[in-house]
Protein backbone atom coordinates (compact mmCIF):
# COMPACT_ATOMS: atom_id res chain seq x y z
CA UNK A 1 0.00 0.00 0.00
CA UNK A 2 1.03 3.19 -1.08
CA UNK A 3 2.40 5.49 2.06
CA UNK A 4 3.72 8.93 1.36
CA UNK A 5 4.29 12.03 3.91
CA UNK A 6 5.02 15.96 3.79
CA UNK A 7 7.36 16.65 6.25
CA UNK A 8 8.37 20.36 6.57
CA UNK A 9 10.83 22.05 8.94
CA UNK A 10 8.65 24.53 11.15
CA UNK A 11 11.57 27.43 10.87
CA UNK A 12 8.69 30.05 8.99
CA UNK A 13 6.16 30.29 6.51
CA UNK A 14 4.64 27.65 4.45
CA UNK A 15 6.64 28.43 1.05
CA UNK A 16 4.62 27.92 -1.80
CA UNK A 17 7.22 25.17 -3.66
CA UNK A 18 6.78 23.09 -0.62
CA UNK A 19 2.67 23.60 -1.04
CA UNK A 20 3.05 22.03 -4.17
CA UNK A 21 5.22 19.63 -2.38
CA UNK A 22 2.62 18.40 -0.50
CA UNK A 23 -0.48 18.48 -3.16
CA UNK A 24 1.62 16.35 -5.36
CA UNK A 25 2.38 13.61 -2.02
CA UNK A 26 -1.06 14.12 -1.66
CA UNK A 27 -2.46 13.91 -5.12
CA UNK A 28 -0.24 10.40 -5.55
CA UNK A 29 -1.79 8.97 -2.41
CA UNK A 30 -5.50 9.68 -3.40
CA UNK A 31 -4.64 8.26 -6.66
CA UNK A 32 -3.51 4.84 -5.04
CA UNK A 33 -5.76 4.56 -2.43
CA UNK A 34 -2.75 5.36 -0.65
CA UNK A 35 -1.92 7.10 2.67
CA UNK A 36 -0.75 11.10 2.79
CA UNK A 37 1.13 11.53 6.65
CA UNK A 38 2.39 15.22 7.84
CA UNK A 39 5.27 14.69 10.05
CA UNK A 40 6.98 18.00 11.60
CA UNK A 41 10.82 17.75 11.17
CA UNK A 42 12.19 19.97 14.03
CA UNK A 43 15.51 18.74 14.07
CA UNK A 44 17.03 22.92 13.94
CA UNK A 45 16.26 23.89 17.70
CA UNK A 46 17.32 27.28 17.12
CA UNK A 47 14.81 28.21 14.61
CA UNK A 48 11.68 25.88 14.68
CA UNK A 49 8.62 26.64 16.80
CA UNK A 50 5.94 25.91 17.67
CA UNK A 51 4.41 29.30 16.21
CA UNK A 52 5.52 27.88 12.66
CA UNK A 53 4.10 24.90 12.77
CA UNK A 54 0.83 26.19 13.30
CA UNK A 55 1.01 28.21 10.50
CA UNK A 56 2.23 25.71 8.42
CA UNK A 57 -0.94 23.25 9.56
CA UNK A 58 -3.20 26.59 9.12
CA UNK A 59 -2.24 26.93 5.59
CA UNK A 60 -2.44 23.38 4.29
CA UNK A 61 -5.93 23.36 6.25
CA UNK A 62 -6.78 26.08 3.98
CA UNK A 63 -5.29 24.56 1.25
CA UNK A 64 -7.73 21.46 1.18
CA UNK A 65 -4.31 19.23 1.62
CA UNK A 66 -5.40 17.16 4.03
CA UNK A 67 -4.03 14.25 5.86
CA UNK A 68 -4.71 10.84 7.10
CA UNK A 69 -2.43 10.82 9.47
CA UNK A 70 0.32 12.45 11.85
CA UNK A 71 0.43 15.88 13.53
CA UNK A 72 -3.12 16.97 14.67
CA UNK A 73 -4.43 13.65 13.94
CA UNK A 74 -2.36 11.43 15.28
CA UNK A 75 -1.61 7.38 13.86
CA UNK A 76 -0.28 4.01 14.87
CA UNK A 77 3.28 5.64 13.72
CA UNK A 78 3.50 8.24 15.76
CA UNK A 79 4.87 10.54 17.65
CA UNK A 80 5.23 12.75 14.06
CA UNK A 81 7.61 15.47 15.80
CA UNK A 82 11.41 14.65 15.56
CA UNK A 83 11.85 16.01 18.94
CA UNK A 84 9.31 13.82 20.21
CA UNK A 85 10.94 10.25 18.57
CA UNK A 86 14.61 11.11 20.35
CA UNK A 87 14.51 7.41 22.19
CA UNK A 88 13.97 6.06 18.75
CA UNK A 89 16.47 7.83 17.35
CA UNK A 90 19.25 6.20 20.03
CA UNK A 91 18.37 2.64 19.24
CA UNK A 92 19.65 2.85 15.85
CA UNK A 93 22.68 5.25 16.61
CA UNK A 94 24.03 2.83 18.99
CA UNK A 95 23.51 0.08 16.50
CA UNK A 96 25.71 2.03 13.94
CA UNK A 97 28.66 2.83 16.86
CA UNK A 98 28.39 -1.06 18.07
CA UNK A 99 29.14 -2.22 14.55
CA UNK A 100 31.95 0.35 13.51
CA UNK A 101 29.70 2.24 11.18
CA UNK A 102 29.73 5.56 12.88
CA UNK A 103 32.08 7.03 15.45
CA UNK A 104 32.39 10.12 17.51
CA UNK A 105 34.16 13.01 16.25
CA UNK A 106 35.66 15.54 18.32
CA UNK A 107 37.17 18.50 15.52
CA UNK A 108 36.64 21.41 16.15
CA UNK A 109 34.96 24.41 14.42
CA UNK A 110 38.40 26.07 13.61
CA UNK A 111 40.14 22.99 12.66
CA UNK A 112 36.61 21.56 9.93
CA UNK A 113 37.29 25.17 8.50
CA UNK A 114 41.21 24.93 8.32
CA UNK A 115 40.58 21.54 6.70
CA UNK A 116 38.01 22.78 4.45
CA UNK A 117 40.14 25.63 2.98
CA UNK A 118 43.12 23.33 2.27
CA UNK A 119 41.03 20.45 -0.01
CA UNK A 120 39.38 24.36 -1.42
CA UNK A 121 43.32 25.20 -2.34
CA UNK A 122 43.88 21.78 -4.03
CA UNK A 123 40.71 22.23 -5.70
CA UNK A 124 38.95 19.75 -4.29
CA UNK A 125 35.50 19.21 -2.90
CA UNK A 126 34.74 20.25 1.02
CA UNK A 127 34.30 16.96 2.95
CA UNK A 128 35.58 15.95 6.43
CA UNK A 129 38.46 13.39 6.02
CA UNK A 130 37.94 11.01 8.43
CA UNK A 131 40.57 12.51 11.35
CA UNK A 132 38.93 11.20 14.04
CA UNK A 133 37.83 7.63 12.46
CA UNK A 134 40.49 5.55 14.49
CA UNK A 135 41.13 7.15 17.24
CA UNK A 136 42.43 4.98 20.13
CA UNK A 137 41.36 5.47 23.84
CA UNK A 138 44.09 7.73 24.73
CA UNK A 139 43.22 10.52 22.11
CA UNK A 140 39.55 10.14 23.25
CA UNK A 141 40.06 10.45 26.51
CA UNK A 142 42.59 13.65 25.97
CA UNK A 143 39.81 15.26 23.95
CA UNK A 144 37.21 14.94 26.52
CA UNK A 145 39.73 15.65 29.52
CA UNK A 146 39.90 19.19 27.19
CA UNK A 147 36.27 19.35 27.35
CA UNK A 148 35.39 18.60 23.95
CA UNK A 149 31.97 17.70 22.95
CA UNK A 150 31.58 15.02 19.99
CA UNK A 151 29.28 14.74 16.99
CA UNK A 152 28.61 11.16 16.05
CA UNK A 153 29.97 10.75 11.94
CA UNK A 154 28.79 8.04 9.57
CA UNK A 155 31.72 6.37 8.19
CA UNK A 156 31.04 6.69 4.21
CA UNK A 157 32.21 3.32 2.86
CA UNK A 158 35.23 4.27 0.08
CA UNK A 159 34.64 4.17 -3.74
CA UNK A 160 31.28 2.89 -3.66
CA UNK A 161 28.74 3.90 -6.79
CA UNK A 162 25.04 5.16 -4.87
CA UNK A 163 22.63 4.53 -7.68
CA UNK A 164 19.43 6.41 -7.36
CA UNK A 165 16.38 5.17 -9.39
CA UNK A 166 14.64 8.86 -9.16
CA UNK A 167 10.84 8.34 -10.55
CA UNK A 168 11.54 11.90 -12.51
CA UNK A 169 14.90 11.86 -12.88
CA UNK A 170 16.10 8.65 -14.00
CA UNK A 171 19.16 6.66 -12.90
CA UNK A 172 21.41 9.35 -10.87
CA UNK A 173 24.65 8.34 -9.73
CA UNK A 174 27.19 9.29 -7.27
CA UNK A 175 30.60 8.27 -6.04
CA UNK A 176 30.69 7.65 -2.12
CA UNK A 177 34.66 9.02 -2.48
CA UNK A 178 32.75 12.79 -2.99
CA UNK A 179 30.78 12.88 0.13
CA UNK A 180 33.20 12.40 3.12
CA UNK A 181 31.92 10.96 6.63
CA UNK A 182 28.88 13.10 7.74
CA UNK A 183 27.33 14.17 11.05
CA UNK A 184 24.34 12.12 11.86
CA UNK A 185 24.29 13.29 15.41
CA UNK A 186 25.28 16.57 16.66
CA UNK A 187 27.29 17.89 19.79
CA UNK A 188 24.36 18.34 21.94
CA UNK A 189 22.49 14.78 20.98
CA UNK A 190 20.02 15.96 18.73
CA UNK A 191 20.12 13.82 15.35
CA UNK A 192 20.26 15.57 12.02
CA UNK A 193 17.92 15.66 9.10
CA UNK A 194 19.35 13.34 7.04
CA UNK A 195 19.36 10.75 10.01
CA UNK A 196 16.18 10.90 11.59
CA UNK A 197 14.37 11.12 8.25
CA UNK A 198 15.82 7.56 7.42
CA UNK A 199 14.66 6.31 10.71
CA UNK A 200 11.48 8.01 10.06
CA UNK A 201 10.57 6.93 6.66
CA UNK A 202 11.87 3.07 7.62
CA UNK A 203 9.34 3.18 10.47
CA UNK A 204 6.32 5.02 9.42
CA UNK A 205 6.57 2.28 6.28
CA UNK A 206 6.91 5.38 3.51
CA UNK A 207 6.62 3.69 0.54
CA UNK A 208 7.35 6.82 -1.88
CA UNK A 209 9.42 10.15 -1.01
CA UNK A 210 8.59 12.52 -3.37
CA UNK A 211 10.27 16.32 -2.38
CA UNK A 212 11.69 18.83 -4.16
CA UNK A 213 14.75 18.59 -6.28
CA UNK A 214 17.10 20.32 -3.73
CA UNK A 215 16.94 17.70 -1.54
CA UNK A 216 18.77 15.27 -4.32
CA UNK A 217 22.06 15.55 -2.85
CA UNK A 218 20.73 14.44 0.44
CA UNK A 219 19.64 11.38 -0.98
CA UNK A 220 23.37 9.32 -0.92
CA UNK A 221 23.65 9.92 2.72
CA UNK A 222 20.54 8.55 3.04
CA UNK A 223 20.79 5.47 0.81
CA UNK A 224 24.09 4.76 2.58
CA UNK A 225 22.21 4.94 6.19
CA UNK A 226 19.38 2.88 4.67
CA UNK A 227 21.88 0.03 3.61
CA UNK A 228 23.78 0.33 7.12
CA UNK A 229 20.77 -0.56 8.79
CA UNK A 230 19.62 -3.03 6.17
CA UNK A 231 16.61 -1.47 5.81
CA UNK A 232 14.37 -0.99 2.87
CA UNK A 233 14.95 1.70 0.30
CA UNK A 234 11.78 3.69 -0.53
CA UNK A 235 11.10 4.99 -4.18
CA UNK A 236 12.32 8.51 -4.84
CA UNK A 237 11.02 11.21 -6.93
CA UNK A 238 12.07 14.63 -6.94
CA UNK A 239 10.80 17.30 -8.28
CA UNK A 240 11.87 20.13 -10.02
CA UNK A 241 12.34 23.77 -8.66
CA UNK A 242 10.08 26.25 -9.74
CA UNK A 243 11.88 29.41 -10.77
CA UNK A 244 10.07 32.92 -11.71
CA UNK A 245 9.39 34.21 -14.97
CA UNK A 246 12.91 35.01 -15.89
CA UNK A 247 13.89 31.38 -15.26
CA UNK A 248 16.04 32.56 -11.52
CA UNK A 249 15.02 30.77 -8.31
CA UNK A 250 11.77 32.07 -7.36
CA UNK A 251 12.34 34.77 -4.79
CA UNK A 252 10.41 37.70 -3.15
CA UNK A 253 11.24 39.99 -6.65
CA UNK A 254 8.56 37.59 -8.47
CA UNK A 255 5.87 38.42 -5.62
CA UNK A 256 4.96 36.03 -3.20
CA UNK A 257 6.77 32.83 -1.89
CA UNK A 258 4.59 32.04 0.98
CA UNK A 259 1.36 30.33 0.59
CA UNK A 260 -0.01 33.08 3.60
CA UNK A 261 0.57 36.16 1.55
CA UNK A 262 -1.92 34.71 -1.01
CA UNK A 263 -4.65 34.16 1.38
CA UNK A 264 -4.41 38.20 2.42
CA UNK A 265 -3.98 39.15 -1.09
CA UNK A 266 -7.84 37.38 -2.18
CA UNK A 267 -6.56 33.92 -3.59
CA UNK A 268 -9.22 30.99 -3.45
CA UNK A 269 -7.24 28.06 -2.24
CA UNK A 270 -9.01 26.00 -5.17
CA UNK A 271 -6.67 28.48 -7.66
CA UNK A 272 -3.92 28.10 -5.77
CA UNK A 273 -4.01 24.24 -5.51
CA UNK A 274 -5.22 23.96 -9.89
CA UNK A 275 -2.12 26.45 -10.54
CA UNK A 276 0.07 24.79 -8.41
CA UNK A 277 -0.91 21.25 -9.49
CA UNK A 278 0.11 22.28 -13.13
CA UNK A 279 3.70 23.23 -11.94
CA UNK A 280 5.80 20.37 -13.21
CA UNK A 281 3.32 18.56 -14.16
CA UNK A 282 0.81 18.19 -17.69
CA UNK A 283 -2.57 16.27 -17.93
CA UNK A 284 -2.83 13.98 -21.00
CA UNK A 285 -5.58 16.63 -22.24
CA UNK A 286 -4.95 20.61 -22.72
CA UNK A 287 -7.66 20.95 -19.73
CA UNK A 288 -6.63 23.81 -17.57
CA UNK A 289 -9.04 24.06 -15.05
CA UNK A 290 -9.22 20.79 -12.73
CA UNK A 291 -11.54 20.42 -9.73
CA UNK A 292 -9.40 18.63 -6.75
CA UNK A 293 -11.20 15.68 -7.59
CA UNK A 294 -10.43 15.23 -11.03
CA UNK A 295 -6.47 15.90 -9.98
CA UNK A 296 -6.76 13.24 -7.88
CA UNK A 297 -8.16 10.84 -10.14
CA UNK A 298 -5.63 11.60 -13.20
CA UNK A 299 -2.44 13.05 -11.18
CA UNK A 300 0.93 10.45 -11.84
CA UNK A 301 4.34 10.95 -11.16
CA UNK A 302 5.23 9.91 -15.03
CA UNK A 303 3.98 12.91 -16.07
CA UNK A 304 5.77 15.00 -14.02
CA UNK A 305 8.58 17.12 -16.00
CA UNK A 306 12.38 16.95 -15.07
CA UNK A 307 12.70 21.03 -16.46
CA UNK A 308 11.94 23.68 -13.55
CA UNK A 309 8.36 25.02 -13.57
CA UNK A 310 8.12 28.44 -14.60
CA UNK A 311 5.76 30.75 -12.15
CA UNK A 312 3.47 32.75 -14.23
CA UNK A 313 1.77 34.90 -11.81
CA UNK A 314 -0.39 36.26 -14.51
CA UNK A 315 -1.42 32.46 -15.49
CA UNK A 316 -2.44 32.14 -11.47
CA UNK A 317 -4.50 35.46 -11.42
CA UNK A 318 -6.21 34.45 -14.55
CA UNK A 319 -7.11 31.38 -13.13
CA UNK A 320 -8.24 32.99 -9.70
CA UNK A 321 -10.11 34.92 -11.81
CA UNK A 322 -11.67 32.03 -13.29
CA UNK A 323 -12.62 30.12 -9.73
CA UNK A 324 -14.24 33.98 -8.62
CA UNK A 325 -16.45 34.16 -11.32
CA UNK A 326 -17.52 30.38 -10.78
CA UNK A 327 -18.29 31.40 -6.45
CA UNK A 328 -21.21 31.94 -5.14
CA UNK A 329 -21.66 36.13 -4.55
CA UNK A 330 -22.00 35.24 -1.10
CA UNK A 331 -18.93 33.69 -0.76
CA UNK A 332 -16.53 36.86 -2.73
CA UNK A 333 -18.30 39.09 -0.51
CA UNK A 334 -17.86 37.75 3.10
CA UNK A 335 -14.01 37.69 1.34
CA UNK A 336 -14.18 41.34 0.37
CA UNK A 337 -15.19 42.19 4.36
CA UNK A 338 -11.94 42.74 5.48
CA UNK A 339 -10.62 44.87 2.56
CA UNK A 340 -13.92 47.34 2.82
CA UNK A 341 -13.20 47.46 6.20
CA UNK A 342 -9.49 48.47 5.79
CA UNK A 343 -10.49 50.76 3.14
CA UNK A 344 -12.84 52.51 5.42
CA UNK A 345 -15.50 52.05 3.62
CA UNK A 346 -17.80 50.45 5.82
CA UNK A 347 -17.70 49.36 9.75
CA UNK A 348 -18.03 46.08 11.61
CA UNK A 349 -21.49 46.49 12.35
CA UNK A 350 -22.11 46.95 8.22
CA UNK A 351 -21.13 43.46 7.31
CA UNK A 352 -23.58 41.95 9.08
CA UNK A 353 -26.49 44.61 9.32
CA UNK A 354 -26.13 45.73 5.01
CA UNK A 355 -24.56 42.60 4.13
CA UNK A 356 -26.81 42.14 1.22
CA UNK A 357 -26.23 45.91 0.11
CA UNK A 358 -22.82 44.58 0.44
CA UNK A 359 -22.92 41.57 -1.83
CA UNK A 360 -24.92 44.06 -4.53
CA UNK A 361 -21.79 46.00 -5.00
CA UNK A 362 -19.63 42.59 -4.90
CA UNK A 363 -21.62 41.43 -7.45
CA UNK A 364 -21.38 44.19 -9.67
CA UNK A 365 -17.65 44.20 -9.91
CA UNK A 366 -17.30 40.45 -9.57
CA UNK A 367 -17.16 39.95 -13.09
CA UNK A 368 -13.35 42.20 -12.99
CA UNK A 369 -11.76 40.79 -10.49
CA UNK A 370 -8.57 38.75 -10.00
CA UNK A 371 -8.08 38.78 -6.28
CA UNK A 372 -10.37 39.82 -4.37
CA UNK A 373 -8.06 42.47 -2.69
CA UNK A 374 -9.31 44.70 -5.95
CA UNK A 375 -12.69 44.62 -4.27
CA UNK A 376 -11.87 47.70 -2.63
CA UNK A 377 -10.76 50.21 -5.64
CA UNK A 378 -13.45 47.97 -8.21
CA UNK A 379 -15.87 49.76 -5.37
CA UNK A 380 -14.54 52.78 -4.16
CA UNK A 381 -17.51 54.39 -7.02
CA UNK A 382 -20.32 53.33 -4.63
CA UNK A 383 -18.97 54.41 -1.46
CA UNK A 384 -18.38 58.32 -2.05
CA UNK A 385 -20.23 60.94 -1.29
CA UNK A 386 -19.04 62.72 -4.56
CA UNK A 387 -17.05 61.99 -7.76
CA UNK A 388 -14.81 63.74 -9.88
CA UNK A 389 -14.43 62.86 -13.84
CA UNK A 390 -10.75 60.21 -13.16
CA UNK A 391 -9.40 60.98 -16.39
CA UNK A 392 -9.35 63.66 -19.56
CA UNK A 393 -11.50 61.07 -21.59
CA UNK A 394 -14.38 61.26 -18.71
CA UNK A 395 -13.58 65.18 -19.00
CA UNK A 396 -14.25 65.37 -22.66
CA UNK A 397 -17.43 63.41 -22.26
CA UNK A 398 -18.88 65.93 -20.22
CA UNK A 399 -17.85 68.51 -22.31
CA UNK A 400 -20.44 67.89 -25.25
CA UNK A 401 -23.18 70.41 -25.78
CA UNK A 402 -25.81 68.14 -25.26
CA UNK A 403 -25.01 67.25 -21.66
CA UNK A 404 -26.54 70.50 -19.55
CA UNK A 405 -29.69 69.35 -21.08
CA UNK A 406 -29.07 65.73 -20.50
CA UNK A 407 -28.66 66.32 -16.94
CA UNK A 408 -32.07 68.32 -16.34
CA UNK A 409 -34.24 65.82 -18.30
CA UNK A 410 -32.21 62.62 -16.15
CA UNK A 411 -32.41 64.68 -13.01
CA UNK A 412 -36.62 64.99 -13.19
CA UNK A 413 -36.71 61.47 -13.74
CA UNK A 414 -35.10 60.58 -10.86
CA UNK A 415 -36.81 63.10 -8.77
CA UNK A 416 -40.42 62.12 -10.04
CA UNK A 417 -39.55 57.90 -9.81
CA UNK A 418 -40.82 56.71 -6.10
CA UNK A 419 -37.11 54.90 -6.29
CA UNK A 420 -34.77 53.38 -8.51
CA UNK A 421 -35.55 49.92 -9.29
CA UNK A 422 -36.07 47.55 -12.03
CA UNK A 423 -39.12 49.22 -13.68
CA UNK A 424 -37.45 52.66 -13.53
CA UNK A 425 -34.41 51.22 -15.41
CA UNK A 426 -36.91 49.83 -18.30
CA UNK A 427 -38.29 52.78 -19.03
CA UNK A 428 -36.05 56.00 -18.07
CA UNK A 429 -33.65 55.62 -20.96
CA UNK A 430 -36.18 55.14 -23.76
CA UNK A 431 -38.44 57.90 -22.36
CA UNK A 432 -35.25 60.32 -22.34
CA UNK A 433 -34.51 58.83 -25.78
CA UNK A 434 -37.77 59.94 -27.10
CA UNK A 435 -37.89 62.97 -25.02
CA UNK A 436 -34.43 64.37 -26.18
CA UNK A 437 -33.13 62.54 -29.39
CA UNK A 438 -30.51 61.52 -27.51
CA UNK A 439 -29.80 57.86 -27.93
CA UNK A 440 -26.78 55.34 -27.46
CA UNK A 441 -23.49 56.61 -26.64
CA UNK A 442 -24.17 59.47 -26.11
CA UNK A 443 -26.57 58.85 -23.66
CA UNK A 444 -25.54 55.90 -21.75
CA UNK A 445 -21.65 56.99 -21.54
CA UNK A 446 -22.10 60.62 -20.22
CA UNK A 447 -24.70 59.13 -17.44
CA UNK A 448 -22.07 56.80 -16.29
CA UNK A 449 -19.25 59.59 -16.14
CA UNK A 450 -21.97 61.99 -14.09
CA UNK A 451 -22.43 58.94 -11.66
CA UNK A 452 -19.34 57.62 -11.73
CA UNK A 453 -16.43 59.28 -13.11
CA UNK A 454 -15.31 56.83 -15.15
CA UNK A 455 -15.87 55.73 -18.63
CA UNK A 456 -16.20 52.02 -17.82
CA UNK A 457 -16.81 49.63 -14.91
CA UNK A 458 -19.72 47.92 -14.13
CA UNK A 459 -22.91 47.73 -15.70
CA UNK A 460 -25.11 50.68 -15.78
CA UNK A 461 -28.12 49.89 -14.36
CA UNK A 462 -26.08 47.81 -11.53
CA UNK A 463 -24.86 51.20 -10.53
CA UNK A 464 -28.03 53.21 -10.62
CA UNK A 465 -29.71 50.65 -8.32
CA UNK A 466 -26.87 50.00 -6.14
CA UNK A 467 -26.84 54.33 -5.76
CA UNK A 468 -30.30 55.06 -4.93
CA UNK A 469 -32.22 57.85 -5.48
CA UNK A 470 -30.02 60.20 -3.37
CA UNK A 471 -26.89 59.15 -4.02
CA UNK A 472 -27.90 59.95 -7.64
CA UNK A 473 -29.07 63.23 -7.22
CA UNK A 474 -26.29 64.33 -4.78
CA UNK A 475 -23.96 63.21 -7.73
CA UNK A 476 -25.58 64.73 -10.21
CA UNK A 477 -25.89 68.03 -8.57
CA UNK A 478 -21.89 67.90 -7.23
CA UNK A 479 -20.87 66.79 -11.16
CA UNK A 480 -23.35 69.89 -12.76
CA UNK A 481 -21.83 72.44 -10.21
CA UNK A 482 -17.84 71.72 -10.55
CA UNK A 483 -17.26 70.48 -13.92
CA UNK A 484 -20.04 71.15 -16.30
Amino acid sequence: MVRVRFAPSPTGHLHIGGARTALFNLLFARRHGGTFILRIEDTDLKRSSYESEEVIIKDLQWLGIDWDEGVVKGGEFGPYRSTERRHIYKEYVDKLLKEGKAYYCYCTPEELEEERKNLLKKGQMPRYMGKCRYLSPEEIKAFEEQGRKPVIRFKVPDDQLIVVDDMVRGKVEFDSSGIGDFVIVKSDGIPVYNFAVVIDDYLMKITHVIRGEEHLSNTPRQILIYDALGMEIPKFAHVSLILGKDRTKMSKRHGATWVEQYRDEGYLPEAIINFLALLGWSPESEQEIFSMEELCRQFSLDRVAKNPAVFDIDKLKWMNGHYIRNSSTERITEMAVPYLLKAGYIKERDAEERFSWLNDIVDAVKESLTVVSEVAEKTRLFFEDSVSPEDDEAREVLKQDHIPHLIEVFREKVKQAPEVDEGFLNRVFKEIQKQTGIKGRKLFMPVRVLLTGQTHGPELGRILMILGKNSILKRLDHMQKNFI
